[in-house]
């Protein structure tokens, strides 16, 4: 089985392209949904984030505050490594069980935003780079998040940038417009060169 890394910086449009190569039946694993589903009440990432940053940081339903939680990750480098360290081995780990769950199938898609910075490679063994230019991150950023620029600058500059991912990307999918057509085409090309490469 072909296990394909997706990847690309905050706001390219990773969720976009992985709902297209879902709606060709390709099965889609990604790293963000295990990411929040560890932040839920109960869970082992949420008692390790509570007892760290303590009660202050829950609502009344007692869900973790998660942009509260972004706002100190990203103004403090120690806390940032701290979460990173503490998520990224259990992210891991429960990402190798899902892939593990597909073994039947020709090729499955791995969303993982932080794929180089969280060195996750050895999940994959191909990676697909979404690269768009860094004014549109932050536009989409600042609206899809409500978000200031002031942070949106500070998120993006703490990834790796859009260079560096396309010097390690075996395939890119340019995704600085909004034109669907597009889109579709760049996946459907890449869905029956991966079919190929499966077989």
């Amino acid at each position: 089985m072909l296990i394909v890394g997706l990847t690309g910086g905050i706001g390219s449009g990773k969720t976009t392209i992985s709902d297209l190569f879902s709606s060709l039946g390709v099965p889609i694993i990604d790293t963000d949904l295990i990411s929040h589903n560890l932040l839920e009440p109960d869970q082992s990432g949420y008692k390790k984030v509570v007892e760290h940053f303590g009660d202050k940081l829950l609502h009344g339903d007692r869900q973790i505050d998660r942009r509260d939680l972004r706002r100190i990750v990203f103004n403090d480098e120690t806390e940032k490594h701290w979460l990173e360290a503490t998520l990224h081995p259990i992210i891991f780990q429960q990402t190798q069980q899902q892939i593990k769950q597909y073994e039947t199938s020709d090729y499955v898609i791995v969303v993982v935003p932080l794929l180089f910075e969280a060195e996750f490679q050895a999940l994959v063994n191909r990676v697909l780079v979404i690269d768009c230019s860094p004014q549109t991150q932050i536009k989409r950023l600042t609206a899809r998040d409500h978000i200031d620029l002031k942070l949106a600058r500070m998120m993006l500059a703490q990834q790796w940038t859009n260079e560096a991912r396309l010097k390690q990307a075996h395939d890119v999918i340019r995704n600085d417009g909004d034109d669907e057509i597009i889109l579709d085409q760049q996946v459907a090309e890449l869905h029956q060169k991966y079919l190929l490469l499966a077989a």
